[in-house]
This record gives C-alpha cells, sequence and structure tokens, in this order.
C-alpha cells in the first residue's frame, strides 16, 4: 500500500499548515522575548476550546488510534472504557482538582509535590516521571504512529521514525505550548472528521450496499462476543481469559480503572498542564468539559472500525495491524485527508510530551540548581530577563535531547510487542496506585506528609512487581493470574493503609505543607454544571445498551 500524487499533495498541504500556524500564533508583540511562562504555559492565557482540543490532542495519539483499535480487533467494545470513563474523570479533575491547582498557582505536578511536602519527593518524581515519559510514552508514540505511516505510505519505518519525531519537534520547538494548545482545534478537527470517514466506509462496505447503519447491525450479529462493556469470565478458553484479564468485569466502573484514569488526567504533567495554563478556574472547567464530550465521541472513530477488521480483515498478523489495514479502503485523495488526520494526532500528542518533558526539566530540575539559584541572587541579571531567556534555551535543548533518545531506544523497547496499548497501561499500573495516593491525601488529608508519600511509592511498585514477577523465574502462579486492574486495586489500596499509617506516626512539620485551601472553592458555574449532567446520562444510556 501507498499514497498516491493527490494523496501526497493533501499531506504536504497539511504538513506546511499545521508548520506555519503554528509559527503564527507563536509570534510575539515588538520587544517582548519569551519568558518561562509564555514558553512552557502559553502566557496563563488559554482559552476553553484551545484547553479542551489539547486535552484532546495530547490525549489521542498512536497509542488509541492504532493500540486501541487494535485492542478493539482482540478484545471489542470492552477497551471504550479508557475513554467513556475518562469522560467521567475529566468532570472529578476539573471540580475538585483544578480549583486547588490553580489557586495555589501550580505549574506542575513535581511542584505541587514540593509545595505540599518538601524538596525530597519533587526530586523523586521529577526523574520518574521524565524516565517514564521518554522510553514508556514517547517511545509508544512514535513506534506506534511509525507502524500507521509504514502501513499506509509503504515508506520504511526507520524514516517514519526520524519523520514524525523531527516534523513533532520542528513544530512546536519555537512556541512551546502556545504552538501547541492554538493549533491543536485543527488537529483534533481533522482527527474526528478523518476519523469518522474511517468508521463510515467501514460499516457501509460491510453494510454491502444497505448503508451504515445496517453494517453496524451486521457487525453486531457476527461478532457479539466483541460488544459487551463489562466482560465476564465466561469459561476456560484461554481467549475468554485474555480478554477478562486486560478488563476484568466491573473494574472498569467502580476498580482498578479509576486509579489509572486518576493519576493519568489529574497528575499527569503533559496532559494537566493545559488546564494549569487556563485563563481561569471557570475556563478551565469549560475546557475540561469540552473534552469530556470529545471522549465519549473518540471510541465511534477509534474502536468501531478496530471491530470491523474482525469482518473485512480477519487473519491479521498483529492486532495493532487493524487501523491501518481499514485505511485501504479509502480512495485516492479521501485516504490523503485522513492520513494527515493521523499524522496529526500523532505529532501533537508527540509534542505535548516533548514540552512537557522539556517543562518538568527545566522548572524542577535545573531552575532548582545552585547554579541557577546563584546566577538569579547576585544582581548580573536584576530583572530576571536575561535568566529567562536562558531557561527557554534549555528547554528547546531539553526538547531536541528527548525526541534523540526516544529515536535510539524506541527499537529495542517496543520492537516485539504485540499490542502496544495493553503493555503501556500494565507498565505504567506499577507506577499508578501510589502516584493516585500521594496526590489524593495532598490534595485532601492535612496530616499526609512526605515519609507517608514516598512509602505510598514505594509500596505501590514492589508490590506491583510481586504480582507480575513471573512463576517461571521464582514468581507466584497464582499472584501472576491476578488481572492488572486487580492488581492495582490491591497496591492501591495497600498504598493508602501504609501512607496513612506512617503519616500518623511521622512527625509532620507545619511549614513542609505550603498548600494553601484559602479561598479555594468546589462551586461550579452553571456551563460546567449542565454540561456535566449531559456526560453523565450519556454514561449511563452506553453501559446500559451495551452491558
Amino acid at each position: 500500500m501507498s499514497l498516491s500524487t493527490i494523496d501526497l499533495i493533501v499531506v504536504i498541504a497539511y504538513a506546511i499548515g499545521i508548520f506555519s500556524l503554528a509559527q503564527w500564533v507563536s509570534r510575539e508583540r515588538a520587544g517582548h522575548q519569551k519568558d518561562t511562562s509564555d514558553y512552557f504555559l502559553a502566557s496563563k492565557n488559554l482559552p476553553w476550546w484551545a484547553i479542551g482540543s489539547s486535552l484532546i490532542a495530547a490525549n489521542i495519539s498512536a497509542e488509541q488510534i492504532v493500540g486501541m483499535s487494535g485492542s478493539g480487533y482482540a478484545i471489542g467494545l470492552a477497551i471504550a472504557s479508557y475513554e467513556w470513563m475518562a469522560a467521567a474523570t475529566l468532570l472529578i479533575v476539573g471540580k475538585f482538582f483544578l480549583p486547588i491547582f490553580l489557586k495555589n498557582h501550580i505549574y506542575t505536578m513535581p511542584q505541587f509535590l514540593q509545595e505540599r511536602y518538601g524538596d525530597r519527593i519533587r526530586i523523586l518524581m521529577t526523574l520518574f516521571w521524565l524516565a517514564l515519559y521518554i522510553f514508556v510514552n514517547l517511545t509508544s508514540i512514535v513506534w506506534l504512529g511509525s507502524i500507521a505511516v509504514t502501513k499506509v505510505a509503504g515508506v520504511d519505518q526507520t524514516y517514519a521514525l526520524i519523520g514524525l519525531g523531527v516534523f513533532a519537534l520542528a513544530y512546536q520547538l519555537y512556541g512551546g505550548l502556545k504552538a501547541i494548545a492554538l493549533t491543536d482545534i485543527v488537529q483534533v478537527a481533522l482527527l474526528v472528521f478523518g476519523g469518522l470517514i474511517v468508521t463510515f466506509l467501514t460499516l457501509t462496505q460491510i453494510g454491502a450496499g444497505h448503508g451504515m447503519v445496517a453494517g453496524f447491525e451486521t457487525l453486531v450479529a457476527k461478532a457479539p462476543d466483541h460488544f459487551h462493556m463489562i466482560l465476564h469470565q465466561t469459561g476456560n478458553a484461554a481467549y475468554d481469559k485474555q480478554r477478562y484479564d486486560n478488563l476484568p468485569g466491573l473494574s472498569v466502573l467502580i476498580g482498578g480503572m479509576w486509579i489509572a484514569n486518576l493519576s493519568y488526567w489529574g497528575f499527569n504533567q503533559y496532559i494537566i498542564q493545559r488546564a494549569l495554563a487556563a485563563k481561569s478556574v471557570a475556563e478551565a472547567q469549560k475546557g475540561v468539559t469540552f473534552a469530556a464530550y470529545l471522549k465519549l465521541l473518540t471510541p465511534v472513530i477509534i474502536v468501531i472500525p478496530g471491530i470491523a477488521a474482525v469482518l473485512l480483515a480477519p487473519n491479521l498478523a498483529k492486532p495493532d495491524e487493524a487501523y491501518p489495514a481499514m485505511l485501504r479502503l479509502l480512495p485516492p485523495g479521501l485516504l490523503g485527508l485522513v492520513f494527515s488526520a493521523l499524522v496529526a494526532a500523532i505529532v501533537a500528542s508527540m509534542a505535548s510530551k516533548i514540552n512537557s518533558i522539556a517543562t518538568i526539566f527545566t522548572l524542577d530540575l535545573y531552575a532548582k540548581t545552585k547554579h541557577v539559584q546563584t546566577r538569579a541572587e547576585d544582581g548580573r541579571d536584576p530583572d530576571g530577563k536575561r535568566m529567562e531567556k536562558h531557561l527557554v534555551f534549555v528547554g528547546r535543548t531539553v526538547a531536541v535531547t528527548s525526541i534523540v533518545i526516544a529515536l535510539i531506544v524506541v527499537r529495542p523497547l517496543l520492537g516485539q510487542s504485540q499490542q502496544a496499548f495493553q503493555y503501556i497501561q500494565e507498565f505504567t499500573g506499577f507506577f499508578t496506585p501510589g502516584i493516585t495516593v500521594m496526590f489524593l491525601l495532598g490534595l485532601f488529608w492535612k496530616r499526609a506528609n512526605e515519609a507517608g508519600a514516598i512509602v505510598a511509592a514505594v509500596v505501590s511498585v514492589l508490590l506491583s512487581f510481586v504480582f507480575w514477577f513471573p512463576a517461571d523465574y521464582g514468581g507466584s502462579a497464582v499472584l501472576n493470574a491476578v488481572p492488572f486492574m486487580h492488581r492495582m486495586e490491591i497496591a492501591f489500596l495497600a498504598s493508602l493503609a501504609l501512607a496513612v499509617a506512617v503519616s500518623l506516626l511521622w512527625p509532620t512539620r507545619a511549614e513542609s505543607n505550603r498548600v494553601t485551601m484559602e479561598g479555594v472553592t468546589f462551586k461550579s458555574g452553571p456551563v460546567f454544571n449542565i454540561g456535566a449532567l449531559g456526560v453523565i446520562l450519556i454514561l449511563i444510556a452506553l453501559y446500559a445498551s451495551w452491558w
């Protein structure tokens, strides 16, 4: 499969257009020099539509489109719970987390941990997030993106890896978060439109001339095992067990998925950074509500084509080939448009990740060094302008370095992965219980302290490792058999109990908590309240229909 001349023209026009738009929105007024607020937080002036679209553009990438579509092929509609339960999670983030973060002028998640607990945990978690973002998230995005580009455009995967990395870096290197967020509305519009085209054409082909609705009905009738939102252990077949292990029953509604979603949408720098750059709490809440509705739509444009591939391409070598296989149905010109949408999702998510890596390294690690602190205090730079310029330069340097590292290590890390989306979820599941505990206690329990937070992080990793360690190498077969979402629940409860116990037993220094609740209100405006009610009602209808 390869792109025709008209397809290439469409793709090139997209690339030139989005690059030019990014540079245009990044321009500064005469005489103004970019500072860290401009580069890393879009001057703290993002409107709701930019916040909502950028949240989705950062989230929906190759790991969602290629990986989740592949999981739809292998598991079914139940994988959509990652999207639909994320919509509910966004409402919680907007209602309860953002008022505290924005009132305390939080720019990064390590900064919050420092303000709440102390310096040691900031350093620990900064190093952890940098490693996670580069070696797990960034690599997975570029790897799955390169698979799609290779399958659709017919180019060598190495060239696809390099091309995606360079383009994602280049279009946001000058403007930072502003370039990303203010172009993401175009990226998301293209993504949704392109995705709807793929869904329409796949279902129309299954409908055999009777239309899209008939195609969907045929798909449900011929692949009924792929249309259950809550999976159960229905037998001893390995296929059933594999599906249940990935999405174990009610855990998607009341268990481990909440832990993963709260950590991802509430405490993940490259996601929450958009909301932290809002003009106000009300604007941030409108943005997350907009994002919640987009999350309700994403399974239609991602998971359904993967399930359709069960009938249209039943003998794929790997599930992750499902979405690229469906793109083969598109005629010239339209293929270029949809391919541009796929590339848009990949580069938008990569650019967001790169910018957040640069933000955390620069503001939470480099800017805290003695060298920088001394230069800021010795009087040589009284207004701080030279230091601000230097920090922006450091951020850009880190951005370049991060993508170079990711491109070097991506093939050894992910080259043999069968379902990369599930790999990402299971690997990050080692850490998310402890992260969720330390943030929830930090936000809502005054007695929580640094010792308890560190214990939560350590216990989460150790206990998860005990469950995961293969029986063939001395681990427990019984623990290995526990689905990873159940493992996250157990690790969360154990981490929570020990964090509370240590916080009660360990003396807490009053000055270690600099997070204030004064002036924080959890009251929200009518736009957020009405929007949130709509999301909840839609979720109830969806799960009731596909139980």
